[in-house]
């Protein structure tokens, strides 16, 4: 099957549009150029999508890669068959190429090769063949006694016989296949306690845990896994030992012969000493893999909505970096993110110096004329926003907070990069400064830490490193050209992430500017050294001049549709001065009065193009995350003390998990919204119908103070 064909059946896509995206990524295009810029040759597929296709293709040419390979070691061997090269080329996953190869594989010395090396491989073949006038095993075996070769009686030769017959058993690759089919339908996972005293700790729930493969959570997986590094839990994949052996030997078993008693005791010992650990061993790796996927999945799944958190913009912010023993870092920055004023106070070392750190930046305030404040969630936070609610009365209000996500931020602020862009500045305030930002401008801060760094998934130290960052840098890349980037305002960590851009041209484009002064238009972008022409047409469409004369240097249209976009002005009586002044509000009306089809024929592009363009026209220079829920500006806090069942709130979703979602409800601790407790329809994951981000309304179920515990429904009470 071709490529195209195969992963169009996978994808519910059709061939042709499968096709055209497998030779646009071979020409070097990036997947949000064709995401955004090519949806007449895809059919409008999304970045997602795309990005599955390319993982996809990937897998599948490696596949092909080492089915070639496998089949060139079998045939230098003199044992490739018509039957064997069609059975490679038709194996759907690296798993059954590999059980095929398994046979023809170089082993290590096992005890199979050294019954081979006494001369043994003919006698086990001629009992493994079962046939009906087959010799008792007994009788066969004197043939082949041979002292010097270590094969002194009987029973040597037929212990011999039975490790090679079980080799064999172990090796054949449909057996394997359906006792992995076997374990999925009827194994289970268990894990119990090293310790038979094990005192309570995050592992409890799996302390004496068994539960079926096939209903399986991808956090139980990894949390075991985990348990089992930290040597607090011993887990196991097991599988009822009748129900295997019943399965061996209904594959290898003819009966009738003279030597089908001895071929059952060997394909008993294949199962024990050769199938069952070989498979419980992959089994391990294959669930592993799987919850691994499903974890970065849902990691990227978090990171999105989490970089597309609506700006706070134009607004001078002060960024407050809680801590108790080195105080609270302070940083007030402009409308831009420039920074104004820094201080360091100390709110936690007692009333006198509490009164001290609202006095000086009640102070701050007023002279810089601070709108928002940004206090990171971590040490000492909770105390720094009672402060923060004193302070706002203090300067008689008009000030508003929000507690804002400080992941990642001490990782940036030890960084190279931020030691570049602050060089001046202390470690501890680089953060604040970070801080403050993120509430102005979450993607264009985010952007300059790791992903991995910003602290939405689970696990995410446990995962495959490279897989993981492939991922979330996707996804990163995704969202910041669905946003579209500033070239005269933006910082190099942001302009490498769009399209077609890496490190060394989005620092060549900050240093033109720089000696040059900004960017007038889209086309300068070619003079900037390294920015080839296939670079230039990847990223132009998402690279914003909002001081441009050309106001379709402010917009999503791509310079190679300039002129179309010109003709349906034209076509629809406007022209770009109409553009510039917002006069296009019944463009669309007139599209239609026209017909989608025939504008696009008259205008010399695709209708879905035409439609892009229309939407961009409409509104220049627009922002998609405007129309997204503003995060929850606060005045008054609350305390865990002053929660109580029934209790009505308003929360942002801080992280999305396997089992649930945490929420920010005003106070220190996050509350849980179990799974179950999100809505009342089934869901298979939380992400169904909830993102970081999101504003919601909860009601409090439970509160343990002592565990700092807070559990929380998203139903209304009935």
């Amino acid at each position: 099957m071709e490529l195209s064909q195969c992963l169009a059946k996978e994808l519910s896509q059709p061939q042709e549009f499968v096709a055209a995206v497998i030779r646009l990524l071979d020409e070097g295009n990036t997947i949000p150029f064709i995401a955004r810029y090519r949806k007449e040759l895809h059919g409008g597929m999304d970045d997602t999508t795309l990005r599955t296709l390319e993982e996809r293709l990937h897998y599948l040419r490696g596949l092909e890669k080492r089915r070639q390979e496998v089949k060139s070691a079998i045939e230098g061997q003199g044992k490739l068959t018509e039957a064997l090269s069609a059975a490679i080329d038709s194996a759907a996953t690296l798993a059954e190429v590999e059980d095929l190869y398994r046979p023809y594989k170089q082993k290590r010395r096992t005890r199979a090769s050294m019954a081979k090396e006494k001369g043994l491989e003919s006698l086990a073949l001629t009992l493994f063949a079962q046939g009906r006038d087959c010799p008792a095993p007994e009788t066969e075996a004197q043939k082949y006694l041979d002292a010097e070769k270590g094969v002194a009686t009987v029973e040597d030769a037929l212990s011999g016989a039975s490790d090679i017959i079980a080799e064999l058993i172990s090796d054949d690759a449909a057996l394997r296949k359906e006792l992995r089919a076997l374990y999925l339908r009827r194994g289970e996972l268990i894990s119990v306690s090293k310790d038979a005293e094990a005192e309570d700790s995050v592992y409890r729930l799996y302390y004496d845990f068994r539960a079926p493969l096939s209903k399986l959570q991808g956090h139980q997986v990894l949390a075991i896994n985990r348990g089992e590094r930290e040597e607090v839990l011993k887990a196991s994949v097991a599988l009822d030992r009748d129900a295997a052996l019943v399965a061996v030997r209904r594959a290898v078993l003819k009966p009738g012969s003279a030597s089908m008693a001895f071929v059952r005791a060997a394909a008993d010992d294949a199962w024990d000493r050769l199938l069952e650990p070989s498979l419980e061993r992959e089994l391990r790796a294959a669930l592993t893999e799987q919850a691994n996927e499903g974890a970065i999945r849902n990691f990227g799944l978090n990171l999105r909505p989490l970089l597309l958190q609506p700006p706070v913009k134009g607004a001078v912010t002060m960024g407050l970096d809680p801590g108790y023993r080195n105080g609270c870092k302070v940083a007030v920055v402009d409308g831009t993110g420039k920074v104004l004023d820094t201080t360091v106070v100390y709110p936690t070392y007692g009333a006198r110096q509490k009164q001290e750190a609202i006095e000086k930046l009640s102070a701050l305030i007023h002279k810089h004329g601070v709108v928002h404040l940004a206090i990171g969630n971590g040490t000492a936070s909770r105390e720094t926003e009672q402060m923060a609610v004193e302070l706002i009365r203090a300067v008689g209000g008009g000030v508003s907070y929000a507690i804002v996500n400080e992941a990642g931020a001490s990782v940036y602020s030890a960084s190279a990069l931020a030691a570049e862009e602050f060089p001046a500045f202390d470690v501890n305030l680089r953060s604040a400064v970070s801080i403050a930002r993120r509430l102005q401008d979450p993607l264009a801060e985010l952007v300059k830490i790791d992903p991995k760094a910003i602290g939405v998934g689970q696990y995410q130290h446990d995962m495959p490193q490279a897989r993981l960052n492939e991922a979330l840098e996707g996804v990163v890349e995704d969202c910041v050209n669905a946003v579209g980037v500033d070239v005269n305002t933006a910082s190099a960590p942001l302009l490498r992430r769009v399209a077609g851009l890496n490190a060394a041209t989005a620092k060549n484009i900050v240093a033109y500017r720089e000696e040059h002064g900004p960017f007038t238009g889209r086309r300068q972008l070619l003079k900037v050294p390294k920015l080839g022409a296939k670079a230039y047409e990847q990223c132009a469409g998402f690279l914003r001049l909002p001081e441009s004369e050309n106001v379709l240097d402010r917009t999503g249209v791509h310079p190679e549709s300039y002129v179309a976009a010109e003709k349906l002005l034209a076509l629809c009586g406007f022209t770009l001065a109409d553009v510039a002044a917002g006069r296009l509000t019944d463009l669309a009306e007139k599209l239609r009065a026209i017909g989608t089809a025939e504008a696009a024929e008259q205008c010399g592009t695709g209708v879905p193009t035409l439609l892009d363009v229309a939407a961009e026209l409409q509104k220049p220079g627009r922002d998609i995350r405007d129309t997204l829920p503003p995060p929850v500006l606060r005045t008054d806090v609350l305390s865990i003390a002053d929660l109580k069942p029934g209790m009505e709130l308003t929360g942002a979703v801080r992280n999305v998990i396997d089992f649930g979602a945490f929420v920010d409800i005003g106070v220190h601790q996050d509350g849980l919204v179990h799974i179950s407790q999100i809505c009342d329809r089934f869901l298979h994951h939380p992400s169904e119908q909830v993102s970081v981000g999101d504003v919601v309304k909860v009601w409090v179920l439970e509160v343990d103070e002592k565990k700092h515990r807070i559990s929380l429904t998203m139903k209304p009470p009935r």
